[in-house]
Formats: structure tokens, sequence, C-alpha cells
């Protein structure tokens, strides 16, 4: 499935492989667009299936089905995975094999689980990312709610409460939750993840062996360089990159003065893009953590890791 910031715009930002191919070419699972409204299907409205859809179209390796979490047939729900460690043991298995085949050599335990959860961050961030990027809605997912088969590149994601702007179509619908306005949806768009991803950050901690600081950076690193990736396919990088970028700012109002402590927390504050020089034809961005692919790709660190930005 997906990992980290993926080469585009002509620059491999890390060393991390691109996904592969699907093994199925199954379409992704959502109503077509509508400009009075949601999509509709015979269970109700989908109000973030469009974006999901066009996540599809754009990157085929990463599909999602607006549908009840899955279990079997290689389908994880996340609920399980933040409760079994069997079925977290089983997904960082996958990687533990992906990484001998791509690199030739086993990974460390540690190093594979890692992978795993940038893998599972990655995509399950753009569940919550990408509708608030393109339709400003916010989903209000639980772990309970998705499921993911990382063998064919798809999740599950089941519809329900969403957040939106008071103006938006949908905000009538019995599920929607309007705010007041652009900085109330991004505060919610930040809880919904950092609920989401709390209980499996705390699952995947002892066979990550980092502690709970180390393991939001490499959340933060998931869910900026998924945004990021898409924006780049959607031709909107620069958007992507600003909106990411005041999305995770901290707020002078919310710290006391001279402190460090933002209110973005748990994430690590700031997205971590260099500022755009006027002769720059690439756009850096400093990661928050390390992704370990120098351990089993010598040579392969990445540019903007913090093992060489921060010396």
């Amino acid at each position: 499935m997906t990992v980290s910031s993926s080469a585009h715009s002509g620059t491999a930002h890390c060393s991390t492989p691109v996904p592969a191919a699907p093994d199925t070419a199954d379409p992704v699972t959502a109503g077509p667009d509508t400009a009075a409204g949601p999509p509709r299907t015979a269970d109700g409205p989908q109000p973030c299936a469009a974006s999901y859809r066009r996540l599809g179209e754009l990157f085929p390796a990463l599909r999602v089905h607006c549908a009840p979490p899955r279990r079997g047939d290689g389908w994880l729900t996340g609920a399980d995975l933040a409760a079994r460690p069997e079925a977290l043991r089983e997904l960082i298995a996958h990687d533990a094999r992906d990484g001998l085949a791509r690199y030739g050599r086993p990974l460390r335990p540690d190093v594979a689980a890692g992978f795993g959860l940038h893998r599972f961050t990655w995509p399950a961030g753009l569940l919550f990312t990408l509708p608030w990027f393109l339709e400003r809605r916010v989903p209000l997912l639980a772990p309970a709610d998705v499921s993911v088969r990382r063998r064919t590149g798809e999740l599950t994601a089941r519809p329900g409460a969403f957040a939106c702007l008071p103006d938006d179509p949908a905000a009538g619908l019995p599920d929607a939750r309007p705010v007041a306005g652009e900085p109330e949806l991004a505060a919610v768009l930040r809880s919904a993840l950092a609920g989401f991803l709390t209980p499996l950050l705390e699952a995947f901690r002892p066979e990550v062996r980092r502690g709970p600081r180390m393991l939001w950076a490499m959340a933060t690193d998931a869910v900026v360089e998924g945004l990021w990736y898409v924006g780049g396919l959607l031709g909107e990088e620069e958007r992507a990159r600003t909106e990411l970028s005041g999305l995770l700012a901290p707020e002078p109002t919310a710290c006391a003065p001279g402190a460090s402590v933002a209110s973005v927390a748990p994430f690590t504050p700031g997205a971590g893009f260099a500022p755009v020089q006027p002769d720059a034809s690439t756009t850096d961005r400093g990661r928050a953590s390390c992704c370990l692919v120098y351990t089993v790709q010598p040579g392969g660190m990445c540019r903007g890791c913090p093992r060489v930005t921060r010396g």
C-alpha cells in the first residue's frame, strides 16, 4: 500500500517505496458527484464519497469503499488492530515479507512495525484530510468504522457523522455537524484524526519500540505526506502545502509567552515545509521522524530526515 513522501513534482522526498499496483481492479465504491448535495446510494447519503472516488481515479493503488468494515480474506478492522495484538502482527508481517522481497534482507522487527504503522497511517489519514481538502467535510470515523486490506490496496470507511461548514449543501443531513467556520473545521479535523489514531498508536507502541512523542511525529509525517502527495496528483501541491502548514501551525494565543507547546498537540507542530525560493524548482520538507529505511537500504537516507537536518 502507500508509503510516505513518495516522489512527486519530479523530486524524491523519501526513499521508502511507492506502492505497487493493486492485485485487483475493483472500482471505488462511491456514488456520482452532484451539485446539490452528497452522493446517495440505497443505503443513504455518502457525504465523502466523491473525494474517495477521486482518490481512486488519481491513485488506483489505493481504493476506498464507503461501506461497513470487513473481516477475513486479508481484511483487518481498525478496532481489531487496536485491541488484538495478533491482528496487528498480521499487518506487520505483511511489511516484513515485503521488505525481504524488496530489499533482499530481513527487516528488524521494529523497522517492519514502523513501516507497517506508516503504511496504515498514510492512507487512513487521507480518509479525513482529503474530504476536508476537496469538500470541506470531515468524517468522524472511529477505528471500528475502518478496515484495511493491504494485499489489494483497499480500505473501507463506514459513512456516518461528519463535520462541515454552515453553507455546505449537506449541512441539513441528519448526520451533519455544522461548525462556525474554517478554523473550527480545522480543529475538528485535528481532533477527529487524533481520536482515531490514539488507540492505534498505543497498540503499535510496543512493536515499534518508540515513545509517544516519536509515535506522534511518525503519525504527523504520514498525515502530511499523504495529502501533500495526493495534492500533487490533483495539480494542487501548493495549496496542499499551504493548508497543511495552516492546519498544523501553532496558535500563539494558545501558548504562554515563550512557550513551545502548540495547540495542535498531540501532532508535531508545523508541517515541515521549507520556504519556497523564487528560483526553486523543487520543494523540500523536513520530516519529524526517521522512517529507518536506511537500515535496509544503505545510502537511502531521506533528504528531509531529522538525522540529516538536525545533524
